[in-house]
């Protein structure tokens, strides 16, 4: 009998130790489907689940559960794909993997904001189809970064990190949180309490805010309309935080200058329109994909399963 089901295949230390601490059951390769993941529980009876943002854990999933259920780790920062409450009714308790995707998730958001300003999706396509001429002094030409105003939505750890980044190409830091935050924590960003007078104003929009499940997009057509022409629009942290038809009508016509997005509406299904787009980068949901960063989120995920298995409360505990 296993004390904890693993839903995905993860790093080789992440399986060694899960295996080794809690007699871990983890499939070969990929997913567990979820009626496998509920047969698997059924019969084993688990105290802990360690599951990826590709599970959906609803009400009707987590009624489901044994009652042996005494913690469900996603190895994740986002939670909208459990539901929190449900599983509170039943006692169990959810953890998250705050901190350790910091860097990582950072450092895509800026790859995807100078990819997406200097127009490399078409450069890579020049290339790709042979060059073939010089091009003209007024041809392909890009944003240049520097004096430019960075409108972050969410300063929190990984948008603190985006900021830091982006000063060092000397853009200037605007923000927009629920609640503004401290001086030390703020440094030089200029706060927005509302997130129209921050639209207004930024030359690049980044999003580092969660996502909620079921809520209207933070970026609806309305606000869409609001940004500058010529904005750069970045999006590491929730595709529903954006009205997907909404940007791509704004990139098709033109009003925004590019996008770099690494999380969609219907992921992993891409709209047709948004791959026809010229001015996007895309990347596949991979922000926190290094191997430091994956081992860390599987570490710290066991680290709240052992604390819950011990009768403390882990450190990483949703409310």
């Amino acid at each position: 009998m296993s004390r904890l089901i693993v839903s995905s295949t993860m790093p080789a230390d992440v399986e060694e130790r899960a295996r080794r601490q809690f007699g871990a059951s983890i499939p070969t390769k990929g997913d567990l489907p979820e009626d496998a993941l509920l047969a698997l529980a059924a019969s084993e009876a688990p105290e802990a689940l360690l599951i990826t943002s590709r599970v959906r854990m609803d009400a009707r999933t987590i009624a489901k559960l044994p009652e042996s259920v005494r913690v469900i780790a996603t190895f994740s920062v986002g939670y909208d794909h459990i539901d929190v409450h449900a599983a509170h009714e039943r006692g169990i308790v959810v953890t998250n993997t705050p901190d350790v995707l910091t860097d990582a998730t950072a450092d895509l958001t800026l790859l995807l904001l100078l990819a997406a300003s200097r127009r490399a999706s078409e450069y890579h396509g020049i290339i790709s189809a042979g060059w073939g001429r010089r091009l003209g002094s007024t041809e392909y030409l890009g944003v240049q970064l520097t004096g430019k105003t960075l409108g972050i939505i969410g300063l929190g750890r990984i948008g603190q990190a985006v900021a830091r980044r982006a000063r060092a190409f000397g853009m200037k830091i605007a923000y927009h949180n629920r609640t503004r935050l401290t001086a030390a924590d703020e440094g030089t960003a200029h706060y927005h309490a509302d997130i129209e007078d921050l639209l207004k104003v930024s030359d690049v929009v980044s999003l580092h805010a969660p996502g909620e499940a079921g809520a209207p997009p933070l970026l609806d057509r309305e606000r869409i309309a609001m940004l500058k022409p010529g904005v750069i629009l970045i999006n590491t942290a929730r595709g529903s935080l954006v009205d997907e038809e909404a940007l791509i009508e704004a990139l098709e016509e033109g009003r925004l200058h590019s996008a770099g997005l690494d999380v969609f509406a219907n992921e992993p299904r891409l709209a047709p329109r948004m791959l026809a787009l010229k001015n996007v980068f895309l990347t596949p949901h991979i922000a926190s994909a290094t191997q430091e960063t994956r081992s860390a989120m599987g570490h710290r995920a066991l680290d709240n399963i052992a604390a819950r298995l011990a009768g403390e409360l882990p450190a990483d505990t949703v409310p």
